[in-house]
């Protein structure tokens, strides 16, 4: 008997979009060994030249233009993209989209970014006889993720769904799954065994994560985490930022037994599992990484856009707060060292089942993928979805 193949699109602008990809992948072969699945940066992998010049140019200006980008996000906020978008997609970009398709043969196709949503949606419309699904990899929905032809939505919330429903699409086609992640962040490990294994001490410790971005908070906010290093453990994990990784070493302030400074790491789950407080930007995979984990976030300089609408998600919900001032700092720095149990004890109640089950999505699609009407069709069983209900973050 043939076995089910998934096969699933993404491309690379910023780490969340492919990262939901992979998880849900993963999260499908833990579930599923003999199902199939197959990601794919399609654009990359159809022009590797060409490519890897449109992801610097546009980080260059998210960097460098952010209230532009901003800009564009809102104003384009409730459109599609057209059809003579798609067909310029296509043309430039995706011209052999159609073969690696047929090639690949796969019985569902599932697009973690807005671009490789759009050229299948095309092709589907041309003829293409493969449904298709798009995993919303934020907690907002953008015009742009929006497509006649797509046959379902797994989103992360209910807020999500009700965005797409009043945007015409049929409630039965938008499925609550939450965003996926790797089958690492489905279960917590005890924090003082990881700390052992990490060569962490053995005290209250925030997780720092900045990357490809960098570290955008000013100097007073530096200072205010320095300034408790004898009684709070710092660990930075800057990804493959190696620049930054150079520069936080050689700042003098950060020369003490009590912090670590690494660049990119595959155990980014026994860091958060390390930690009691997460500082870093709100990028989608990131937030609910940290949410299948229970820990509290503080946010730093969201971009404009879907990170905006990450961050004022969490924080209305209480998980999270924004990092604005060095106040912050010392407020969440004095709840480590005075009301640590009381921290920890919030915790383990926000990783609660019926909060968010990380393993969610993969077992929909499963499910989906062994009833094939459900493939083009509503699903016939209920999902779990993620409650929109606070869940507050401090005493």
């Amino acid at each position: 008997m043939r076995k089910k193949r998934v096969l699933l699109f993404s491309e690379g602008f910023g780490t969340g979009h492919t990262g939901a990809a992979y998880a849900l992948a993963e999260g499908i072969k833990r579930l599923n060994p003999a199902v199939q699945c197959r990601v794919i940066e399609l654009g990359k992998f159809l022009n590797p030249t060409v490519a890897p010049w449109i992801l610097s140019a546009y980080r260059k200006t998210v960097s460098s233009q952010p209230k532009l980008v901003g800009m564009l996000y809102k104003t384009q906020y409730h459109r599609s993209l057209n059809r003579f978008t798609k067909l310029a997609l296509h043309r430039v970009f995706y011209t052999h989209a159609r073969q690696v398709i047929e090639q690949l043969k796969p019985d569902l196709i599932i697009c973690t970014h807005p671009l490789p949503a759009a050229v299948v949606s095309r092709l589907k419309h041309l003829g293409l006889n493969v449904p298709l699904y798009t995993l919303i990899t934020d907690y907002d929905a953008h015009g742009s993720w929006v497509n006649a032809e797509a046959n379902r939505y797994l989103v992360s919330t209910s807020r999500v769904k009700s965005i797409l429903t009043g945007r015409g699409i049929p409630a039965d086609q938008v499925t609550v799954t939450g965003i996926p992640v790797h089958p690492k962040f489905w279960e917590r490990s005890s924090k003082e065994t990881l700390r052992q294994e990490l060569g962490l001490a053995n005290m209250p410790t925030v997780l720092i994560m900045g990357g490809g971005w960098g570290l955008m908070f000013g100097e007073e906010i530096m200072n205010a985490l320095t300034a408790k290093i004898d009684q709070i453990q710092l660990v930075f994990c800057m990804g493959s930022n190696n620049k930054l990784v150079d520069k936080l070493r050689s700042d003098p302030r950060l020369r003490h037994p009590n912090v670590t400074i690494i660049g990119y790491s595959s155990d980014v789950n026994k860091l958060m599992d390390a930690a009691d407080l997460l500082i870093t930007k709100p990028g989608g995979m990131t937030c609910t990484e940290a949410l299948a984990k229970g820990i509290p976030m503080l946010f730093y300089q969201a971009i404009p856009g879907q990170e905006e609408k990450n961050s004022q998600y969490f924080v209305e919900l209480g998980l999270a707060e924004m990092l604005d001032s060095e106040k912050v700092v010392d407020k969440w720095f004095r709840l480590l060292r005075r009301e640590y149990a009381e921290l920890e004890e919030q915790r383990r109640r926000r990783l609660s089942p019926d909060r968010y089950q990380p393993g969610n999505c993969a077992a929909t699609v499963l499910e989906m993928l062994g009833n094939p009407k459900d493939l083009s069709g509503s699903l016939s069983a209920q999902s779990q979805p993620c409650p929109d209900e606070a869940i507050y973050l401090t005493p």
